[in-house]
C-alpha cells in the first residue's frame, strides 16, 4: 500500500469518490457464420465488474489504518471504495443497519450490542470481520510514584467512560490485583478526555487514565508527563487468552451474501492499508493529519505505536474478541446487548 501524491486531497476530503464505473464483461470471442475470426475481446471488455463497498469509519485511532486505502486512487484497489468518516458511532450504525453503508469500523462491545439488536430468526445480520486496534487506554503522572496496578491503592484517578467500556476494562484490572475500585482507590470519572488532561497538565501530583491520540498530544505539550503503565500489556498480563480489544471491523451479512469476492478484496486491501501504517509510520502520518485525525504529522507518528493497530482475522479473531465480551459481560451484560453473541457474529468466508 502506498500513497499516491495525487490522494490528498481525497484522504482531505474524507472519502474516497467512486471514479471508476462497473464494466460488463464481454462475450469470449467465436467464429462467425462464414468461419471467420471474430477479433478479440479487448481488456476492458472481458474484466469483472469491480464492486463499490461503502465504508464508515470513525475519527479516531480505528481509522489509522484506513488511510492507506483511502488515498488510493480510483481503480488502484481490488474494488472500489466510498469511504466516509463520522464524528460518533450514533452516526454510523443508523446507516449500517438501513444498508446504506456496507462496513463500519466500529467500537468491539458496540459490535455485540449491534449483533443483538438485530437478530432475527434468519440469524446475524453484521457479522465482525477483523480486529482492527487493541486497547489505546494508558494511566498517565507527571512523578515516578506509579509502577504497577498495585500503586494506585489510596490514590486518587481521573478517567472517563464512567459506566462504559473504560470503567469496566478499570474495574477488571483493579480486582485482578486485588484492589475493590470502591474502597482502595478513588477514581473520579470526568465527562471529557481534555478534563483529565486538564488536570494532568496543571496539578504535579494528578494521576490520569487518558486514550491516544490525547496521550501523545498531551506529552508533546508537557514532556514531563510520563506514561506509567499501558493497560493493554496489564490486561493481556492478568488476562490470558484475551486482549484488550477497542475497534473491528463490521460487516453487513447481507452484503457479503451478495459480494462475497469484493469483501475479501476488501479485507486484503484493508491488511495491506494497515500494515502499511505500521510499517511507514512517517508517510502514513502525513495522511492522518491531513485527514484530520491528528493535530499533526508528527504527533501521528508519535502515537502510531502507541494505538497499537493491528489486523487480526478468523480463529484469533473469535478467540481474542470472544474473551474480551466476556469480561465486558459479566461486569455489565447490558455493556454488550444483554448477551454474549453466538458463532455466527464472527466472520468465515
Amino acid at each position: 500500500m502506498r500513497p499516491p501524491a495525487r490522494a490528498a486531497l481525497l484522504a482531505l476530503a474524507l472519502a474516497l469518490l467512486p471514479a471508476c464505473a462497473s464494466l460488463e464483461a464481454g462475450d469470449p470471442a467465436s467464429p462467425d457464420p462464414s468461419g471467420a475470426a471474430s477479433a478479440s475481446a479487448t481488456p476492458e471488455e472481458t474484466a469483472a465488474p469491480r464492486t463499490t463497498i461503502r465504508v464508515a469509519s470513525l475519527k479516531g485511532p480505528t481509522t489509522m489504518g484506513l488511510v492507506g486505502l483511502m488515498a488510493d486512487e480510483a481503480g488502484e484497489g481490488r474494488q472500489d471504495y466510498d469511504v466516509t468518516m463520522y464524528g460518533t458511532p450514533d452516526e454510523v450504525v443508523p446507516l449500517l443497519t438501513q444498508g446504506q453503508v456496507d462496513v463500519a469500523l466500529l467500537p468491539a462491545n458496540l459490535a455485540s450490542v449491534l449483533y443483538n439488536r438485530t437478530l432475527t430468526d434468519d440469524g446475524a445480520q453484521v457479522q465482525v470481520a477483523a480486529i482492527n486496534t487493541l486497547g489505546m487506554l494508558q494511566v498517565l503522572e507527571q512523578g515516578d510514584t506509579v509502577d504497577s496496578i498495585e500503586d494506585l491503592a489510596g490514590r486518587t484517578v481521573y478517567a472517563t467512560g464512567k459506566g462504559t467500556t473504560p470503567e469496566h476494562v478499570l474495574n477488571h484490572l483493579l480486582v485482578s490485583h486485588g484492589l475493590d475500585p470502591a474502597t482502595d482507590l478513588t477514581v473520579e470519572y470526568k465527562s471529557e478526555a481534555t478534563e483529565v488532561a486538564a488536570l494532568l497538565a496543571s496539578r504535579p501530583d494528578a494521576i490520569g487514565v487518558l486514550p491516544q491520540p490525547y496521550v501523545t498530544v498531551l506529552q508533546t505539550q508537557n514532556p514531563a508527563i510520563r506514561t506509567a503503565l499501558d493497560l493493554t500489556e496489564e490486561w493481556a498480563a492478568v488476562t490470558p487468552g484475551s486482549e484488550l480489544v477497542t475497534g473491528v471491523v463490521v460487516v453487513r451479512t447481507g452484503f457479503v451474501a451478495e459480494h462475497p469476492e469484493a469483501f475479501e478484496d476488501f479485507l486484503l486491501d484493508y491488511e495491506a492499508s494497515t500494515a502499511y501504517t505500521t510499517d511507514e509510520p512517517a508517510a502514513a502520518a502525513v495522511l492522518i493529519a491531513d485527514a484530520g485525525l491528528t493535530p499533526s504529522a508528527a504527533v501521528a507518528e508519535a502515537a502510531i505505536p502507541a494505538c497499537h493497530l493491528t489486523y487480526v482475522a478468523g480463529e484469533r479473531l473469535q478467540t481474542l474478541l470472544g474473551g474480551y465480551l466476556q469480561v465486558l459481560f459479566d461486569a455489565d451484560p447490558a455493556s454488550v446487548g444483554g448477551s454474549l453473541p453466538g458463532d455466527d457474529f464472527y466472520y468465515r468466508p
